[in-house]
């Protein structure tokens, strides 16, 4: 079979049933392999270096390095399977050098005043709540960003929980990672604790229906989408005018351990980072924050002394 369309099926259904990738990885693929397939001009294998030359010289041209780098690898893993499979003999990409500098994007952080802000707008407003409904909602929403934050968990591992993933005994969440990986975080924080103790009190009957552990009016899972409103609204309540999405908790989650000394490979393990380089990222926004207090609070710029 040398059909390049049958055999793009053929490793995306690899992906799905052998390497268990989840559904945004494979959708990514799929996305980065047509685009590829309907590039190039020919149908059938083999292709060509200067084929795979040319449409690299076309995504650098159009995308952002980040995306150019995703898309690169996705083709990459493909034509790897094809030479693993030993359907081609000879791997085009192997006579190719593939050498470009991705500019270093330093994660954004959301200041430690700002998460204290933003999580006691959410207490105020259950406190506060006019009807049960709304509190039961507040409950929830409480639970919800206590857990992000006390977890540094992506914000697709989240809305994934099952009830069984949270054992409020051992005071620990099982967390479903990339590549079907799994990582176990304790949960230290007694508030924590009992924020999620009143959600699921609250939420007794919903919970009773579904394997879900955070729903929806609907008694659905609760969606990203809906996290990502959650916070927008919680902003604006609180009167924070700083654009936050869900993975900047995540990024102050690991910000702030480092800046606490804890050591970087727990944190990478909390994080389930494959590669301890991924987590290395944080400590150059740990530098440079520690750039900004030497600059701004150093006793030494108060000083005047004589000069030669």
């Amino acid at each position: 079979m040398n059909n390049l369309k049958a055999l793009e099926k053929n490793y995306l259904d690899y992906c799905r049933d052998q390497k268990e990738l989840n559904f945004k990885t494979l959708k990514a693929y799929g996305i980065d392999l047509r685009q590829f397939l309907s590039f190039i001009p020919t149908d059938t294998l083999p292709v060509s270096k200067e084929m795979l030359s040319d449409y690299l010289t076309y995504i650098h041209k159009q995308y952002q390095p980040k995306s150019v780098k995703r898309k690169i690898a996705s083709i990459k893993a493909f034509f790897h399977y094809l030479e693993y499979e030993e359907i081609i003999t000879e791997n085009p990409f192997h006579k190719l050098r593939l050498q470009f500098r991705e500019p270093v994007r330093l994660p954004k952080t959301i200041p430690l005043h700002i998460i204290e802000a933003f999580l006691s707008t959410l207490y105020r407003e259950e406190k506060s709540a006019s009807t049960p409904y709304k509190r039961k909602t507040a409950l929830r929403d409480i639970a919800v960003m206590e857990l992000l934050f006390a977890t540094g968990m992506r914000i697709s591992e989240l809305c994934n929980l099952k009830q069984a993933d949270l054992d409020l005994k051992s005071k620990s969440v099982l967390i479903f990672g990339k590549g079907a990986k799994e990582r176990i975080i304790q949960i230290g924080n007694e508030q924590v604790l009992s924020a999620l103790y009143q959600y699921k009190e609250a939420f007794a009957n919903e919970l009773a229906r579904t394997e879900w552990l955070f729903v929806n009016r609907l008694e659905g899972r609760l969606s990203e989408q809906s996290v990502r409103y959650m916070i927008v609204r919680y902003c604006q309540i609180a009167g924070i005018d700083m654009h936050i999405t869900p993975h900047m908790f995540r990024h102050s989650f690991a910000t702030l351990l480092l800046e606490a000394d804890v050591d970087i490979r727990y944190i990478q393990k909390m994080l389930g980072h494959s590669s301890i380089t991924t987590t290395e990222i944080y400590t150059s926004v740990s530098m440079a924050k520690q750039k900004e207090i030497l600059r701004l609070k150093h006793p030494r710029n108060g000083m005047e002394v004589g000069g030669g």
